[in-house]
């Protein structure tokens, strides 16, 4: 043997055998079927999973169904014809005069002539003449005002305050749709 610069321990001198290496015992026959198993079965499991994530995000399954939202009906508010408001009408067509033409259908409605004014409002492409009112209260004179003059849309608005708070105002703005050009031309009573 090679002399060698570490000191002498008891595995420098070893028996002669005929055994070299690392001894393992043999693999069983069985063992490469098992492993075969395990992964087909975590292949399906893993199949089955990306199935079932799919349909919950795309929506197709809801875990939990979701409430649907009940609407409350809108309690149906009457029209009333209620001349105590004042009324201001705004021409928002580039056709001249209409405001003047529908203060003289209100007050053959039964308005006094000076609460009602008309003007020009500061656009001319307003497409549907609306009757606009500040509180929920004046919801149903809006209405009788707008069957007052032939049909119009109506709407809650801030966008045209009354003088003073102490005083009811309606707006009515008039729309494309009672120009020459437009649907219906304002009613003549």
């Amino acid at each position: 043997m090679p002399t060698s610069r570490y000191p002498q321990d008891r595995f420098d001198d070893l028996p002669d055998t005929e055994r070299v290496g690392a001894h393992r015992a043999e693999n069983p026959r069985m063992r490469g079927w098992v492993v075969l198993l395990w992964a087909a079965l975590a292949t399906v499991v893993l199949i089955a999973v990306g199935i079932f994530g799919t349909l919950i995000a795309s929506g197709r399954i809801e875990l939990a169904p979701t409430p649907t939202p009940t609407a409350t009906p809108v309690p149906e508010v009457s029209p009333v014809k209620d001349t105590t408001y004042e009324v201001m009408i705004l021409n928002a067509t580039p056709e001249q005069g209409l405001a003047t033409q529908l203060k003289d259908v209100v007050v053959q409605a039964g308005w006094a002539e000076d609460a009602v004014t008309a003007g020009e409002a500061g656009s001319q492409d307003f497409p549907t003449t609306t009757v606009f009112y500040s509180v929920p209260e004046d919801e149903a004179a809006a209405k009788g005002l707008a069957e007052a003059i032939g049909g119009a849309a109506t709407e809650q608005s801030d966008a045209y305050p009354a003088s003073s708070p102490d005083v009811k105002q309606l707006t009515i703005v008039v729309g494309l749709d009672r120009t020459a050009a437009g649907q219906s031309p304002a009613p003549t009573p």
